[in-house]
């Protein structure tokens, strides 16, 4: 133990010290003012480079301006909404009730001692997922919970009537994740290219951006509801060689964003052909499989190849096709964006790429264990004749005959509107219309040097507080002007926005309102 006199000793010789530090510093030479490390000017160039639309300086507008209105603003509206983005929960759509259930006990498994909380099936699969792990609080495999993967496998199989490994499959942090984990591994030079439908989701752009790999474009025929077509395919992969890059890869988004069409299958296997021909990898983004509002029936790239060898048959000397399908939590009617739950399925690569994939997958040691259950609520929901099926199929069924009308009614209002003209919404949970802009609204945005949509969108939000996303962030044809909007605001609000839309456009096409935005704010 310490004497109060050494005690007291130590206390005066910190007291020298610090005086001699303090004179130190009053003598020393001031240094010269340095410049910050890291700048706009000394950022990763390709960050700088990236951009993402749909989180774009719209959204950061619209921020602003519900910033406003929580402070007592005078605006042209009350409220904002954001179609900017497929994130049904953030526009009223509520949970299904199974999946809440389960999660609940899985993070608090001490509501188990509740008897008669639950039913019998939420009960059996949360203790089902809590025996799989130590804790929704730890760490589980690189590729993910192994329950939950063959729980996907099991979906799979089901849905496609060909067989999947549970082996094949990786839990992401809903799609987006897996995508970019891919492009990583795809993109090693400039020169190599990944093929990407324009319109496109942003996600490739911008990856391939960040990544400085090369973006192919093919572009979608809206004369033909936004089809794809093999001689598109075929003449962007011409244009590619010329330019000296290496096509690696395919990307098609089935259903699409942010067109909404869907593919035939007689169609889905001549792209399966494609890449064959060409060795390329086939990355089919289908998030919104379970978003169909139309007659064509979703299809999935793996049924389309296993129907392709069994029906057309492959050569035996051919490589087999190298498929990658992604799937998420996000869409579908779950509309459970924020737990960030998804997967990829792997087909036709040797171990040693499984090996890198999982490799990957460890950098950043898993994806979220409650994605990754929330991903299994998703591809096995309760059955008929469980406790819970009939919630569960009462509230999928509201939700998706709900989105079948509003897709169906943003269509008809927006194709009623002189100067915009819209395909109809076969799935996904969008509308992308094109605009037919006046010149004088074309002369106003170059002088500003933005694209003429996004004026018309952002003096949109000015003066209807409705969020959307110009087409120009999504990439189009040269000459032509879209927008893309959600159709997730809740139903008995859907024809007020289509209205506060309508009187907007017609005002703006008329030129009763400025063609001027303020681009410091």
């Amino acid at each position: 133990m310490f004497s109060l006199r050494a005690m007291s000793l130590r206390g005066r010789c910190a007291e020298r010290a610090h005086a001699v530090l303090r004179q130190g510093i009053a003598t020393a030479p001031r240094l010269a003012q340095a410049s910050p490390q890291l700048t706009i000017d000394t950022v990763n160039p390709a960050v700088v480079e990236m951009e993402y639309a749909v989180r774009g300086p719209i959204l950061h507008r619209s921020m602003q301006l519900q910033a406003m209105l929580e402070e007592g603003a005078d605006l042209p509206f009350s409220k904002i909404v954001q179609c900017n983005i497929g994130n049904p929960q953030a526009l009223g759509q509520k949970p299904i009730s199974f999946t809440r259930q389960v999660m609940s006990i899985v993070l608090n498994p001490g509501l188990l001692e509740h008897e008669g909380l639950f039913n019998d099936d939420v009960v059996a699969r949360a203790k089902k997922y809590l025996g799989a792990m130590p804790s929704v609080g730890a760490y589980s495999d690189s590729s993910g919970v192994s329950i939950v993967r063959e729980e996907v496998a099991g979906f799979i199989t089901a849905r496609d009537g060909h067989a999947a490994n549970a082996a094949d499959i990786f839990l992401t942090d809903g799609a987006s994740s897996g995508v970019s984990r891919v492009m990583q591994i795809l993109l090693r030079s400039p020169k190599d290219a990944v093929l990407t439908p324009i319109p496109q989701y942003p996600l490739y752009s911008g990856l391939a951006a960040l990544l400085k790999g090369g973006l192919a474009p093919y572009y979608l025929d809206e004369e033909q509801g936004w089809g794809v077509t093999i001689d598109s395919l075929e003449g962007s992969i011409a244009t590619a060689k010329d330019a000296d890059q290496q096509v690696r890869a395919l990307v098609v988004i089935n259903p699409g964003n942010p067109t909404g069409q869907t593919l035939p299958a007689a169609l889905m296997q001549d792209i399966i052909g494609l890449c064959l021909k060409h060795k390329l990898v086939l990355l089919a983004d289908e998030v919104y499989q379970d978003n169909i509002f139309k007659s064509t029936p979703f299809t999935s790239f793996k049924k389309a190849w296993r129907d392709y060898e069994r029906d057309v048959g492959v050569d035996d000397g051919t490589p087999g096709l190298q498929l990658i399908s992604f799937h998420s939590t996000s869409k579908g009617f779950t509309g459970e964006c924020g737990l960030r739950g998804g997967y990829f399925e792997a087909i036709g690569f040797e171990d040693a790429v499984l090996e890198q994939m999982v490799k990957m997958a460890s950098i950043t040691l898993c994806s979220s264990v409650t994605g990754q259950i929330a991903t299994g609520l998703m591809i096995n929901p309760p059955a008929e004749g469980d406790a819970s099926w009939d919630q569960y199929k009462a509230e999928r069924d509201g939700i998706q005959s709900s989105l079948k009308r509003r897709a169906e009614l943003v269509c008809e209002r927006l194709n009623a509107l002189e100067g915009l003209t819209a395909n109809a919404s076969e799935g996904a949970l969008y509308a992308f219309a094109r605009i037919h802009l006046p010149d004088a609204v074309t002369a106003a945005a170059k002088e500003q040097g933005v694209e003429p949509d996004f004026l018309y969108t952002m003096r949109l939000l000015e003066e209807t507080g409705v969020v959307m996303v110009p087409g120009s962030g999504f990439g189009q044809e040269e000459g032509t002007h879209h927008f893309r909007t959600t159709i997730l605001p809740a139903e008995e609000d859907m024809e007020g926005v289509l209205d506060r839309i309508g009187v907007f456009h017609n005002d703006f096409l008329a030129g009763n309102l400025s063609y001027t935005i303020d681009l410091e704010q």
